[in-house]
């Protein structure tokens, strides 16, 4: 069955038990496994346990080799006991009728007993074989008695065995000459009665553990799966999003951290689609914006023109902020499009930069908040210097609202804002790192915040900012090959510090000033 949004099939296909337990709630089905991880589990663990009948089974048959052959020779000895009490004399054997019965009873060619130095024939056939295997269970080691039995099962089909024994503690030897045959039949039938057994435990120990398996592995990543395609049908929808278990085990882990990251992506996405929605809406007003801002850029021009001081000297301002706004407007998109327009460095007095950030905040006199340039005059830097009026403009901003704020708090003797720089690490020809920041008296972020930094929308630290600043800020510092921070004060206030690596900041030569 195809996938839909191009996802890969690998030509899979449909089962009645997996869409019995992944597809009831009507959710996307979870596709068949061509070898299913219990089906696996059941066949190792029945191998298994094979594997280690088998290691039972070799010491096993070779002791029912061992008393097999240990039972005739005791038989053996029995009959010479039994006979010495009617015996008629020394050396005597037995009747004719109770050789054969002595003889058909162990299936055997020959019998004989020795008894302190005596020998005596109990029984013997009318042929006697030449033996082809001698064996003296007296000496028998382990794995004598092992490869003795492998012999046996492999070999013993037509062979003629002469077997030896001592019986009891007054040195009485036994002696029987045999067929092979009959005790390769009964092995192979202990043999064929151990497999089955072994077989029956091998397949109910492996049942048992499919069963268990099946219950607290297979079923809870089954639900895993099943969540992971419903998921991904529909990645915005929360309600898709698993519900895990209150298990303590690996499984529970799993399952809890898929939860956490089916909510971080789902948040993602959904702020994602906010921003372009975002975007959409900007494009929407983008053209209208720019006519607005065309005419007011065209009455600036005319103001340029009026005599009066305060005119002339608020004019340049608002045609340079009018300027900015203008080609904001052609690049506000970009950080719609997650992507800031590469920057155009080259090289800025820094300290006049920052002036020109002071003039657009336009702040009232009547404010009480000091602004301090701490910029050396000869610093340079090399930045785009649209970009960097952006930063330092947004987090002077911040610095402001913080600030007002405190208005009306008589125990806030200092509102400041505070632009610093300085060249570090300077190489050849004096390039070096810069190091600079912006800082202020404020009361700090809030703890929220400061969780949020530089995430669009959820780093806001008043009611109703939009919290783009300072993703802004970052991504432009980021572009320059740096990266800002918050800095950790023990006073109060906040203090952010952005660091642009390499070839970023020079001295001006003292000759280039004059």
């Amino acid at each position: 069955m195809p996938r839909e949004g191009g996802r890969a099939r690998a030509g899979t296909f449909l089962d009645d038990r997996v869409r019995s337990v992944a597809g009831a709630s009507g959710d996307q089905p979870v596709p068949k496994v061509r070898r299913r991880l219990s089906s696996r589990i059941l066949v190792i663990t029945a191998l298994a346990v094979m594997l280690a009948e088998v290691l039972i089974f070799v010491p096993s048959v070779a002791k029912f080799r061992y008393d097999w052959l240990t039972a005739k020779i005791e038989t053996v000895a029995v009959a010479g006991l039994a006979s010495e009490e009617v015996d008629a004399g020394p050396g005597s054997v037995l009747g004719p009728n109770q050789e054969s019965a002595l003889l058909k009873a162990l299936d055997a060619q020959l019998i004989a007993i020795n008894d302190q130095d005596a020998s005596r024939l109990l029984a013997r056939a009318e042929t006697v074989g030449i033996p082809d295997v001698q064996i003296s269970l007296s000496d028998q080691s382990a794995m004598d008695m092992i490869f003795g039995a492998f012999d046996t099962l492999l070999f013993g089909g037509n062979r003629t065995m002469r077997v030896q024994g001592e019986v009891g503690e007054e040195a009485v030897r036994a002696e029987v000459v045999m067929a092979e045959r009959p005790l390769r039949r009964a092995m192979l039938v202990y043999s064929r009665n151990v497999f089955l057994l072994s077989l029956s435990i091998a397949l109910f120990a492996a049942l048992l553990v499919y069963t268990a398996i099946s219950r607290y592995l297979v079923r809870p990543i089954l639900n895993m799966t099943r969540s992971m395609v419903s998921f991904g049908a529909n990645p915005t929808d929360p309600d898709r999003i698993i519900k895990p278990n209150r298990r303590s085990d690996e499984i529970g882990v799993a399952e809890g951290e898929l939860a956490e990251m089916q909510r971080r992506l789902n948040e993602t996405l959904r702020e994602q689609r906010h921003l372009a929605e975002l975007g959409l809406a900007v494009s929407k007003i983008n053209h209208d914006l720019r006519n607005i801002l065309a005419s007011s850029q065209m009455i600036s021009d005319r103001l340029a023109a009026v005599e009066d001081p305060t005119v002339q000297r608020f004019a340049p301002l608002l045609l340079r902020s009018l300027d900015r706004a203008l080609h904001y407007t052609q690049s506000v998109l970009a950080y719609g499009r997650a992507v800031e327009s590469a920057p155009v460095r080259r090289e800025v007095r820094l300290r006049l930069l920052a002036e020109d950030v002071y003039e657009s905040l336009a702040l009232d006199p009547k404010s009480g908040i000091g602004l301090v340039n701490a910029v050396p005059a000869d610093l340079l830097a090399m930045v785009d210097p649209d970009q960097f009026h952006r930063v330092m403009l947004n987090l002077c901003r911040n610095a402001v609202e913080a600030l007002t704020s405190l208005a009306e708090d008589p125990s806030v003797v200092v509102r400041q804002i505070r632009i610093g720089a300085e060249l570090q690490a300077a190489g050849p020809g004096g390039w070096g790192e810069l190091q600079m920041f912006v800082e202020d008296t404020g009361p700090g972020l809030p703890e929220v915040a400061r969780e949020n930094l530089f995430k669009a929308f959820r780093g806001s630290a008043r009611s109703g900012g939009t919290g783009l600043g300072l993703p802004i800020a970052a991504e432009i510092v980021e572009a320059h090959g740096g990266e800002i921070k918050l800095a950790a004060r023990d006073r109060p206030g906040t203090r952010f510090e952005i660091r642009l690596s390499g070839k970023a900041a020079r001295r001006e030569p003292a000759a280039a000033q004059t």
